[in-house]
């Protein structure tokens, strides 16, 4: 068996019904995200006395959570949910660790984080900078959860995904190897979301 004779959809049909061999063909076709997660926090988990063997443990367990709790009908792809899984235990592996500052492990939905690629925070890359920021405020409105929503059902799926990845901390050139999509194309895709969420945000703001 080649997990290139069959579609994720198959393969983890097969790993719902017990199936090893299909899993072991899903971690061979998404080790990568792994690496490349695990590569992010490689230099913050060695800081606070972690090591690579300790971290790579981790990440399998998020990886083999992703497979346990995927749902087709509720998450988007597989190797998006996986990459944010394994995101996930390693920020928590870390923040056990008792010594991580906030500068690194900021929820993954926090507006002042500054992303590496773009040298600012997400509040700046999703608006269009202006002295009356509306992001400025955001995070103390009562309707923070509903404001989310908006810009989930504003977004295509597909750009919801690079959203997802993008507050997630990756860097475009990770996103578009995750997606399997040119840095071009997640370049064009976050201006597309940085125009619909300022629209949400606008129209929030007149209302």
């Amino acid at each position: 068996m080649n997990y290139e004779d069959y579609s994720d959809g198959e393969l983890y049909s097969m790993v719902c019904e017990n199936n090893d061999e299909a899993k072991d063909m899903l971690y061979m076709k998404y080790k990568y995200i792994i690496d490349i997660v695990i590569k992010k926090y490689a230099l913050s988990a060695m800081k606070y006395g972690l090591e690579y063997k300790e971290l790579y443990q981790e990440a399998l367990v998020g990886f083999s959570d992703a497979l346990t709790s995927f749902d087709e009908e509720k998450n988007s792809s597989l190797s998006t949910f996986i990459t944010l899984c394994v995101e996930r235990r390693l920020q928590n592996t870390i923040r056990k660790a008792g010594r991580v500052k906030n500068q690194v492990l900021l929820d993954s939905l926090s507006l002042d984080h500054v992303y590496e690629d773009y040298d600012t925070p997400l509040k700046e890359l999703i608006s269009d900078n202006s002295e009356n920021d509306p992001l400025n405020s955001i995070t103390k409105d009562e309707e923070y959860d509903e404001l989310l929503g908006f810009i989930k059902n504003s977004l295509s799926p597909s750009e919801y995904e690079v959203y997802k990845l993008l507050i997630a901390d990756l860097s475009y050139h990770d996103i578009a190897k995750l997606l399997k999509k040119s840095p071009k194309q997640i370049d064009n895709a976050i201006q597309r979301i940085k125009s619909k969420v300022k629209e949400i945000l606008d129209n929030r703001q007149t209302n």
